[in-house]
C-alpha cells in the first residue's frame, strides 16, 4: 500500500513478533501456542494473520505503519494503536535466539508532504477546464432550447438536471474510486488495471441505465401533472433518449477517466487532484450534447418508426442483468453493486429540489439561468476533489468502520478545518482560494460571449462572488464531517460521499443564487439579468 513516491518519507524498521496461534481466544500468544505456524506475510488469505498488530512500542509522532508484504487488509491506526492481537518486541542486533520469533520488516509512511502550492498547481488547470465545461454546457443549452424537440416535448428540460447530475452520481464517484485504488498501489499491473476498470465500467453501465430510466419516469410524471395529458410517443421518446444518453455518456466518460488516472500516475501527478474536475467538465458537455442530439433524432423518427423507441428500451433492459452479473463477479465492485444505490437515488431527489427552486426563480429572474450551471458545477467540482483526497487519506491508514483515534465523527471545528496545519486543512484553503479567481474568469467569459445578455456590474460581481464563496465553504465543511462520519459507519466515502455532496452543491448553489438575485433586485440592480 503506497501512494506516490515523491510524497512519502520511507523509514525501514525491523521488529520481532512471537509466533501465535490464530485460535488463541485472547489474541495474545501463550507459552503453549508460541510454536505454531508463523504469519504468512505473502498471502492475502493467511489464517494465522491477525487483522491488526499493535505497534505501541514503536510510536513515532503521527506516522502510520504498514507491514511490508502483508495483505492490504492488514492496517494499523495512524497513532499506532489498535486492539491487542499480539505483543511486539524490538529486534536486538545481537539477538540470535530467533527460534520462537519471526522477523518482520516495517515500512514507515509519513504524512503526505504535499504543499499548498503543489496542490494548487495540480488542481488549478483541471478546475479551470471544468469551469469552462460548465460555461460551455450553459451555452449549448441556450442554443438547443429553441429546437423543436425542446419546444414540443418540454419534459426534455426536466431530464437535463437529472442526467447532468450523473457526473456526480456515477462518473465523479468512479473517478474517486479509481484514484484511491491507484494511490494505494492496486493498479500497478495491466492485469489489475483491466480487471478494476472493466468491473467499474460494468457497474456504472448498470447504474446509468437504471438512473436514466428513473429520470425519464420523473420527467413523465412532472410533465403529466400540470396538464393531465399523457402522450405515449413523448413517453417513449423520453425513456429511450434518457437511457441511451446515460449509457453512452457513462461509457465514454468512464473510459476517459480510467485512461486519465493511469496517465496521471505515470506523470507523478496525484489523480485525486485532476480526475474529478475533468470528469465534471466532460460530463456536462458530453451528456447535454448527447441528450440534445439523441432526442432530436428520435423526435423526427419515432412516430414514423414506432418500433425504434421500444427496441432501444428493451435492449437496455436486457443488457442491465449482464452488467450486474459482470460487476458482481468483480472483487472491486461487488460490494458497491449492492450498497451504491441509496446515494445515487437520494442525490437525484436532492437535485430535483434544486430544480424546483430554479423553475420557480427563473420565471422572475431570467439572468439566473446562465449562472446556475456554473455556480453548481464549480462548487461540486471543488468539494469532489476534497472528498476524494479525504477518502484516499483514510484508505491509506485504516479500513471503513475503523476510525483512526486522532479523528472524531462529530461536527469538526470550522477554524481547525480551514486554518489547521494538516494537509486536509491546506487543501481546504486551496479550494477556497480558487473560488474567486475562477468565478471571475467564468463570469467575464459569459459576458464576453454575450450569453444570457448578462451585464456585469461591481455590485453584481460582489454579491455573486460572496454567494459562491459561502457555498464552497459550506460544502467543504460538510465534506470534512460527512467523509469521516461515513467512514466510521463502515461506508466507503468513494462510493457514498460525492453523490450527496454534488447534489447538496446543486441545491445550495441554486438556493443561494436565487437569494442573491432577489437581493440585487431589492437594492435596485434591475437590468435584464435580475428580472426587471
Amino acid at each position: 500500500m503506497s501512494s506516490s513516491p515523491e510524497h512519502e518519507n520511507k523509514v525501514r524498521r525491523r521488529i520481532m513478533v512471537p509466533r501465535i496461534s490464530h485460535e488463541s481466544s485472547s489474541g495474545i500468544a501463550s507459552e503453549k501456542d508460541s510454536k505454531t505456524a508463523p504469519y504468512d506475510l505473502k498471502s492475502s488469505h493467511s489464517t494465522n494473520m491477525p487483522e491488526e498488530i499493535p505497534l505501541s512500542d514503536f510510536r513515532n509522532g503521527n506516522e502510520n505503519l504498514h507491514l511490508e508484504g502483508a495483505a492490504n487488509s492488514l492496517l494499523l491506526d495512524e497513532d499506532l494503536t489498535s486492539d491487542i492481537k499480539a505483543p511486539l518486541l524490538p529486534l536486538q542486533e545481537d539477538d540470535h535466539s530467533l527460534e520462537d520469533e519471526i522477523e518482520i520488516e516495517v515500512k514507515t509512511l509519513s504524512e503526505s508532504d504535499e504543499s499548498a502550492l503543489s496542490i494548487c498547481l495540480q488542481v488549478f488547470i483541471p478546475y479551470i477546464i471544468a469551469g469552462f465545461g460548465t460555461v460551455g454546457a450553459g451555452m449549448v443549452l441556450d442554443i438547443v432550447q429553441h429546437w423543436n424537440v425542446f419546444q414540443q416535448v418540454p419534459e426534455v428540460f426536466i431530464l437535463v438536471p437529472a442526467l447532468l447530475g450523473l457526473k456526480g452520481n456515477l462518473e465523479m464517484t468512479l473517478a474517486s474510486r479509481l484514484s484511491t485504488q491507484s494511490n494505494l498501489g492496486n493498479m500497478e499491473t495491466k492485469k489489475e488495471q483491466l480487471k478494476m476498470i472493466g468491473g467499474n465500467i460494468a457497474l456504472t453501465q448498470a447504474q446509468a441505465i437504471v438512473v436514466g430510466f428513473l429520470a425519464s419516469l420523473v420527467a413523465m410524471i412532472m410533465g403529466w401533472i400540470p396538464e393531465g395529458k399523457f402522450n405515449p410517443y413523448h413517453a417513449l421518446l423520453l425513456c429511450a433518449s434518457s437511457m441511451l444518453t446515460a449509457s453512452i455518456a457513462s461509457f465514454i466518460l468512464g473510459s476517459v477517466m480510467a485512461a486519465l488516472i493511469i496517465l496521471s500516475k505515470k506523470c507523478h501527478i496525484n489523480p485525486d487532484n485532476v480526475a474529478t474536475p475533468i470528469a465534471a467538465s466532460l460530463g456536462d458537455l458530453t451528456t447535454l450534447s448527447l441528450l440534445s442530439t439523441i432526442s432530436h433524432l428520435l423526435y423526427h423518427s419515432i412516430e414514423s418508426q414506432i418500433w425504434l423507441g421500444p427496441f432501444i428500451i428493451i435492449l437496455f433492459i436486457l443488457l442491465t442483468p449482464l452488467w450486474i452479473w459482470v460487476s458482481s463477479k468483480n472483487k472491486y465492485t461487488c460490494e458497491v453493486l449492492y450498497t451504491g444505490w441509496t446515494p445515487v437515488i437520494s442525490a437525484m431527489v436532492i437535485s430535483s429540489i434544486g430544480g424546483l427552486i430554479l423553475d420557480f426563480t427563473v420565471s422572475n429572474y431570467h439572468g439566473i439561468a446562465v449562472f446556475q450551471p456554473v455556480i453548481n458545477g464549480v462548487g461540486g467540482n471543488l468539494v469532489a476533489v476534497q472528498a476524494s483526497r479525504l477518502s484516499t487519506g483514510l484508505h491509506k491508514i485504516s479500513t471503513p468502520g475503523h476510525l483512526p483515534s486522532h479523528l472524531h465523527s462529530g461536527c469538526p471545528n470550522p477554524i481547525k478545518s480551514f486554518c489547521g496545519s494538516h494537509v486536509d486543512s491546506k487543501s481546504s484553503r486551496v479550494m477556497l482560494f480558487l473560488v474567486i479567481p475562477g468565478h471571475l474568469i467564468f463570469m467575464y467569459t459569459i459576458s464576453f460571449m454575450m450569453a444570457g445578455h448578462t451585464t456585469i456590474t461591481f455590485i453584481f460581481a460582489s454579491i455573486y462572488l460572496t454567494t459562491a464563496l459561502l457555498q464552497v465553504a459550506l460544502l467543504l465543511y460538510i465534506a470534512n464531517w460527512m467523509v469521516i462520519h461515513m467512514w466510521k459507519n463502515g461506508n466507503d466515502p468513494d462510493n457514498f460521499a460525492i453523490p450527496y455532496l454534488t447534489a447538496i452543491g446543486d441545491l445550495t448553489g441554486t438556493a443561494f443564487l436565487a437569494v442573491a438575485f432577489h437581493i440585487l433586485y431589492l437594492i435596485g440592480d434591475r437590468d435584464a439579468d435580475v428580472g426587471d
